[in-house]
């Protein structure tokens, strides 16, 4: 937009609604939230129908996360595992 970055994963404190991410981040958010406690990469990916058994097929999703995380909608542990924030 007229040489400016736009945001398409917007910080949680600029809105705090979750309807302003993208559908797949929202996706994520809720398999992260179902799961009741921390959850890693893989079952995340299982529950989204990707092909777990290949390392390289779950970066793609391990950069979503991460980018959400950092962002303030997700909360990534030391041991790799992601939590919803509260």
């Amino acid at each position: 937009m007229a040489g400016r970055a736009v945001l398409l994963t917007p910080h949680r404190g600029e809105t705090g609604d979750e309807a302003t991410l993208p559908a797949d981040y929202r996706r994520i958010l809720a398999i992260v939230r179902a799961a009741g406690g921390p959850v890693q990469v893989r079952t995340v990916g299982e529950e989204l129908g990707l092909e777990v058994g290949v390392r390289g097929k779950l970066e793609p999703l391990r950069a979503k996360m991460t980018k959400v995380a950092d962002r303030g909608w997700l909360h990534k542990r030391p041991d790799g595992k992601f939590t919803v924030r509260l």
